[in-house]
Order: structure tokens, then C-alpha cells, then sequence
């Protein structure tokens, strides 16, 4: 694979956080592509323009045995390429834990396919999704409310990897040796010339440099730095969409052009949208709860048709075929928030069935995404919504997409997309992922009827 124009080569460690990097990117003019797998030289020649490309992935579901497998060729496919910026894309709220989506492993797998820069920048904030870091310590917003990360109403009690520690600094040395320092707000101040001088003699030793994030001036400063240092010798980073929108602001302020500027596609507005849940948020939650008072139709998976896998839920999908062959916008979810009685009772059928709790994400996304390909074979729709990043990923793959580009913004961090199959039924259907903790209230009504036209056209 040999792409030598690249400005960004990334990794994100699921798919709704893969679209959230690839947002912050090409909401900027830098047009990029997110592939399911590494692409070929071949595959690449079919996009014309590319500055950056992202490869989405499910790590941050997986064992560090399984994270492993997963992220060796995707390094060695990305350390094949000319691009300036090798970045590991984490979730904004650093979902990780030592045993499951492990970031200290991804850097320590990092170190053999990048072993010629000693440090490796860390930037998790992103001002633009509410995520902050100062003086180590993360913090995140929900509503109107700014959290730090151990008190946060969601991420202090994620069913997976809950955060009980707001110092980025300590949450990761419990998942790697590497040594962690930190380029904190107050060495961001002043000068260039200063905060450059500063951040050098940082880069002495081996380990992660951890940059706090509190504005966009200071998340652009960080851009420059960790470009400048690219320039030199190819960097790999680790962070949020927060380096994404770090990099592209120095690069616009330093006159770093795209290599082509894409005319903006027609998407018209649909009327009608099939959304599928595997999130047990709050956020969802909110948003599912907003979009059946504004026309939608839910429809609640019951626990043994989630792990049913030798067969589909025939009555049920009958429904939701009927309903979108009536018109309507059909919600298929697994749970209503984080204290739904479904989640208890769907974890002790896996116990039964022996199924590791970490495994949950993939048979939940793998269930939907072939009840999604179903219901648009039977239906012809053709704009879908799939919610919750540790399912996405695999819901996506059932689907036979093979690449996703940005069509339009919707809420920070989660756009709609277009989506690139080999199949002619998936190839240009529109597509939104979201994370739990991503979108306003109004999330599903908002794709509804997304369209940058003036006219509105039905399905």
C-alpha cells in the first residue's frame, strides 16, 4: 500500500468513534475515507483526493490477546504508507480497562512498527464534543453540565469499562510501563518559540506526552507541535477526534491545503429512517425516548432473540417491515437506558450460554446488522441509523460495507455518512453511527431529516 500525499493515517478502536475522527477531518475540507479493512493500493485508486485515511476497528471491545491480532496488520499496513501521522483514535471519555479495549496495549503493539520516535503525543480533549483535559485530569460534558470523568452520570458507571479515575496519567500506566508525562495548560501558554522550547525538552525521553485541552487555541497550539515534530520524522499518536481537530486547525492557520476540493453531493431528506440500539446509555435512552414522541415507532428486542443466533426473529422483523412498508420510522433497541431490567437478564443468558461479558458488543452488533440487512432487502430503505460504538463495528461488517465518507454533520461525532459496498443493494446508502454518549436529544429526528437541499423528496 503505497499513498505517498497522505497527510493522517488512523486506527479507531470501534466504528462510531472511527466516524467521529473522520468527521473532525473532513468537516475541515480534508477529504477522507474510513475503511473496514487496510486498504490496497487498488482499493485506494477508486478515491480521488484523498488526504487521510481511517481504518475502523472493534478493539476497544477486545481482549489484548484479541487487540493484538486485530492491530498488527493495520500497524504494518499504516507503517507501509507515507503519511505524516500514524493515529491509534480512542473514544473521547478513554473507555479502556487493563483486561478489555486496552489503550496501553495498542501503544506497546505501536512501538514495534513505529520504534523511531521516543514519544508519543496523547490528546484526548476535543472542546468541540465537550471533553477537556486540565492539568491531567478529564473531564466531560452531558447537557448542560461539565463532569469530571469519575463523577460523570454515564461514563463513572459503564457497564464494560467504567472510569473511576479522572488522571489520564493513572488510568493508563494500570494498562502499560510506559512512562507518562504530561505538556500541561500552563506550558501551553505564551509564545511559540516558549511553549515550543518547553515541549522539546519534553521529547528527551521515551514515553507518552499526555497534552492537557481546554480551548482551541490551546488545541491548535498542541496541532502545531505534534505536526512540526511529524514533519521531522513520521509521528505515531495516540487520542480523540481532539488530535483531528488539533492538526487540521494548524494546518488551515499554516496553509496546509487538500489536496482537492470535492464538490458538496445532493442528499435529500428521506422522511424515514430504520434505526437499530445496541446502547444502554442515558444519552440514547433520552434520544429514543424524544424520537417516539416525534413520530417513531419502538420496538424493544427481547433478551433471547439477541443471543438466538441460529435463526432470525422472523415475527419480529415482520413487524418492523410492515411499519416501514406503512411509512413509518421503526427504532429496533435492546434496552432503554442503563437501568432496564433487559440488560441484567440479557448478561445471564450469555453466562448460560458461556459468552464473556466483553464479547456481548460483537453478538449484539453481528444480531443487528443482519436483521438491518434484512429489513432494507425487504424494504428498499435506504437511510439507517445504527447506535452504540461497541456494536456498530460488527453491525456494520453483517452489512457488507466495506467504507464510509461523510455526507452531512448532524451532532458533533456523529455525521451521516455514505457507505461503499462491492454489493449494488448496500453501496450508497446512508448511514449514522453514533456512540452512547454522542448527539442532542432530537439525534434521530435530525438524521430523519437531514438534507442540505431545500426540497424535501420521500423514500
Amino acid at each position: 500500500m503505497k499513498e505517498s500525499e497522505l497527510l493522517l493515517a488512523f486506527y479507531g478502536d470501534d466504528f462510531t468513534g472511527s466516524t467521529d475522527a473522520m468527521e473532525a477531518l473532513a468537516i475541515s475540507g480534508y477529504r477522507t475515507v474510513l475503511f473496514l479493512e487496510p486498504p490496497s493500493e487498488e482499493l485506494l485508486k477508486r478515491f480521488e483526493g484523498i488526504s487521510c485515511i481511517g481504518v475502523a476497528g472493534t478493539s476497544r471491545a477486545k481482549n489484548p490477546e484479541d487487540m493484538e491480532e486485530e492491530l498488527r496488520p493495520v500497524f504494518k499496513s499504516f507503517a507501509e504508507t507515507e503519511a505524516k501521522v500514524v493515529h491509534y483514535k480512542t473514544c473521547s471519555t478513554f473507555d479502556s480497562a487493563p483486561d478489555v479495549g486496552s489503550i496501553g496495549k495498542a501503544i506497546e503493539v505501536a512501538r514495534e512498527y513505529f520504534d523511531d520516535k521516543k514519544v508519543i503525543p496523547l490528546l484526548v480533549g476535543a472542546p468541540p464534543l465537550g471533553r477537556f483535559t486540565v492539568f491531567g485530569q478529564h473531564f466531560a460534558r452531558m447537557h448542560d453540565t461539565v463532569y469530571r470523568l469519575d463523577r460523570h452520570p454515564v461514563m463513572s458507571r459503564h457497564p464494560i469499562t467504567p472510569m473511576g479515575e479522572a488522571d489520564l496519567r493513572l488510568h493508563l500506566a494500570e494498562q502499560t510501563s510506559e512512562k507518562i508525562e504530561l505538556m500541561n495548560i500552563l506550558e501551553l501558554e505564551g509564545s511559540i518559540e516558549a511553549v515550543r522550547e518547553r515541549y522539546n525538552q519534553k521529547l528527551n525521553q521515551p514515553g507518552v506526552l499526555l497534552h492537557d485541552v481546554l480551548d482551541e487555541d490551546r488545541l491548535r497550539i498542541s496541532g502545531q507541535l505534534i505536526w512540526e515534530s511529524a514533519e521531522e520524522n513520521r509521528t505515531f499518536a495516540v487520542g480523540s477526534s481532539g488530535l483531528g481537530y488539533a492538526l487540521t486547525a494548524h494546518w488551515k492557520n499554516a496553509g496546509v491545503a487538500p489536496r482537492i476540493q470535492e464538490s458538496v453531493e445532493s442528499v435529500p431528506a428521506r422522511n424515514q429512517v430504520f434505526a437499530v440500539s445496541g446502547s444502554a446509555s442515558m444519552v440514547t435512552q433520552q434520544q429514543i425516548e424524544e424520537a417516539l414522541t416525534d413520530g417513531f415507532h419502538g420496538i424493544k428486542i427481547k433478551p433471547e432473540q439477541i443471543v438466538q443466533t441460529d435463526s432470525v426473529p422472523r415475527e419480529l422483523l415482520d413487524q418492523v417491515i410492515q411499519l416501514i412498508k406503512e411509512g413509518k420510522s421503526v427504532i429496533l433497541y435492546t434496552a432503554m437506558g442503563p437501568e432496564d431490567e433487559a440488560i441484567s437478564a440479557t448478561r445471564e443468558l450469555f453466562n448460560q450460554l458461556g459468552i464473556p461479558e466483553f464479547q456481548s458488543g460483537e453478538l449484539i452488533g453481528r444480531q443487528l446488522g443482519k436483521w438491518t440487512r434484512e429489513v432494507m432487502e425487504a424494504t428498499g430503505i435506504r437511510r439507517v441509523i445504527v447506535a452504540g460504538g461497541d456494536t456498530s463495528g460488527f453491525a456494520t461488517r453483517e452489512m457488507g460495507v466495506y467504507g464510509l465518507e461523510m455526507l452531512l454533520p448532524i451532532s458533533p461525532g456523529a455525521p451521516l455518512c455514505k457507505a461503499y459496498s462491492d454489493e449494488s443493494l448496500m453501496n450508497g446508502i446512508e448511514i449514522a453511527l453514533k456512540g452512547g454518549q454522542l448527539g442532542g436529544s432530537n439525534y434521530f429526528s435530525n438524521v430523519r431529516n437531514a438534507t442540505n437541499e431545500s426540497k424535501q423528496v420521500s423514500v
